[in-house]
Parts: structure tokens; sequence; C-alpha cells
């Protein structure tokens, strides 16, 4: 036990110092694609009718007659002390912009998330128990009806049946946990079919091994040797495209805030990207990326939990 825990110890360091180097190239990244969008932000915060005086002053309050590398260092210093800098449109803390909208984005991609991977496994090992059948072929065709729906359509349509024809939902806004049931059904049922395609073809892949057919052979009910034996050694891709499909979510929110009007982070980066906020966008880049990042690492420790001899690999 004490060496398990020592090894997945070891693991866990190696993972966070690998973080480290992406964390650095993820900020280096974002603070020079932003800076190659072009309009000069100093000239949007100012307005374009004012003097050359009051947008030199603009710039200069704003760092930007320093040199590139002095204003990365700027903003990589104030982003590991939680200073995102200012927006240039609202004249509020970037953090604080980031921290009323992040928890929103995060709900609705938590929630899609969960959703898609319940239910992507439930019917993807219900495909694969009844391969090349009845229900096996059913199920192969929604998901790539789900897989092939654009996300705001289907964002259109559950707002027409669920909140204009029953009105059992409400169609926009953030008031009361309902408002995030359809942006969670938007959003989670397109990863569900990929989930339950992923899910059922390692799942056939797995139920083949020699192994599965000794449990059965010693008389293990039908349920354990799926659920105990085969599920489990089939986790490792699919754990890897929930993580993917869950830093996808969180990246690619903007259909679905933009349809049911959540204010959240997608719509405020598009926002950004409007207006020239290259504080607020490139703050807003950074967060999402970084989760993402922090995601994968979560996955990774996952994977060590799953498969054990991934923990001296």
């Amino acid at each position: 036990m004490t060496a398990a825990l020592a090894a997945f110890g070891r693991h866990v360091a190696r993972a966070l110092v690998q973080v480290v180097p992406v964390l650095f190239g993820i900020s280096l990244l974002v603070f020079l694609v932003v800076h190659f969008i072009p309009g000069d932000p100093a000239v949007i915060a100012a307005g374009l009718e004012s003097s050359p005086e009051v947008v030199e002053r603009i710039r200069t309050e704003l760092g930007l007659d320093l040199p590139l590398h002095q204003q990365f260092w700027r903003f990589l210093s104030g982003a590991v002390q939680g200073d995102l800098g200012e927006s240039i449109r609202t004249g509020r803390p970037v953090a604080q912009e980031i921290v009323e909208r992040f928890p929103h984005t995060f709900r609705i991609a938590l929630g899609g998330t969960l959703l898609a991977a319940l239910l992507g496994l439930l019917v993807g090992v219900t495909a694969a128990i009844h391969h090349n059948r009845l229900w096996d072929n059913l199920i192969m065709v929604l998901t790539l009806v789900a897989v092939s729906t654009p996300s705001y359509w289907l964002a259109l349509m559950l707002m027409l049946l669920f909140s204009l024809e029953l009105r059992l939902l409400p169609s926009i806004g953030v008031g009361t946990p309902l408002h995030y049931v359809l942006p969670i059904l938007t959003l989670g049922m397109q990863s569900a079919g990929l989930i339950a395609r992923m899910t059922r073809s390692t799942m056939l892949e797995v139920l083949r091994q020699e192994y599965i057919r000794t449990a059965r052979a010693k008389g293990l009910v039908e349920v354990v040797v799926v659920y105990k034996h085969a599920l489990r050694n089939t986790l490792i891709p699919i754990v890897s495209l929930i993580g993917l499909r869950f830093g996808g979510l969180l990246a690619g929110t903007v259909l679905v805030e933009s349809v049911f009007a959540i204010p959240g982070m997608g719509r405020m980066i598009v926002e950004a990207v409007l207006n020239r906020d290259f504080p607020l966008l490139q703050g807003s880049v950074l967060v999402v990326a970084t989760v993402f990042v922090l995601t994968n690492l979560l996955v990774d420790l996952v994977y060590a939990i799953v498969d054990p001899r991934l923990r001296t690999a």
C-alpha cells in the first residue's frame, strides 16, 4: 500500500512539473496572438476622435509604449499574482469580469460533460452487448445524428419545444437552475454521441479477449463480466475523450451562450474581440487555456488510478 502511494505521488509530481512549461508557453502564445490582432488599443480606449496627446497618454498608462518583451513580463508577472489588468471598454479589473462570468460557462460545460459521459457510457455499452442486432443499429443511427447535429440548431429546436410549445423550461438567462437545463442538453448530446461510439468500439474489442471468455466460463453473471471486467479495461481512451470534450465545451460555448443569452466566457471573448479589448481578451483566453491544461492533468491522474501500471511508466 505504501509503495503504491509513493508511486502515485511520484506520478503526480511528474505531472505537475510538466504543467509549468506548458502554462508558460500558453501565456506567451496568448500574449503574441492578441498583440498581432489589428487595431490600436490606445486609440480604441481614447476614442477615434481623441487628440494624439490623449492617445499617447493612454498608451503609456496601458504600458503599450514598452518593448514587447517588457510588456510580456508585465503581463506574466501580473497573471501569476492574479492581476490580469483592466478592461479597456469597462475600466473594471479583468479578473473581476472573469469571476462573474466564468461560473456560468463552467456550470454548463461541466453539466454537459457529465450528461455526455453517463449517457454515452450507458448507450455505448448497450450497443456493444447487442452487437449487430436491432438495438446496436438503432443506437448507431441515433449517435450519428447526435454527432452531426449543429449545436445552434439543436439549441433552437430545444427552445422551441420545451420553452415555446410545452412551456416547461425557461429559454434565456441564468436566473434559476432550470435555466441551465437546455444549454446542458444542447452541449451534452453531441458529446454523448462521440462517447457512445468510442465506448462501443472499445467494448467490442475487449469483449473478444480471452479473459472475458474465462470469466464467463466461470459462471459469472453477465452484468459483472461487462461492467466490472470489460468496462474498466475500456476506460483509458474513454476518460481521455471525456477530458477533451470538457475542454472543448468550456472553450466552445459561444453559440450556445448566444442562443440562450447566457453571460458566460464565450460571449465575453467575442465581445472583447469585437471591441479590441486586449487585456480582457488575453486574460480570458489564458484562463480558459489554463483550465483546459489542468483538466488534462486531472485526466492523467485518473489514468493512474484506473490503470496502476501507468504510475511507473
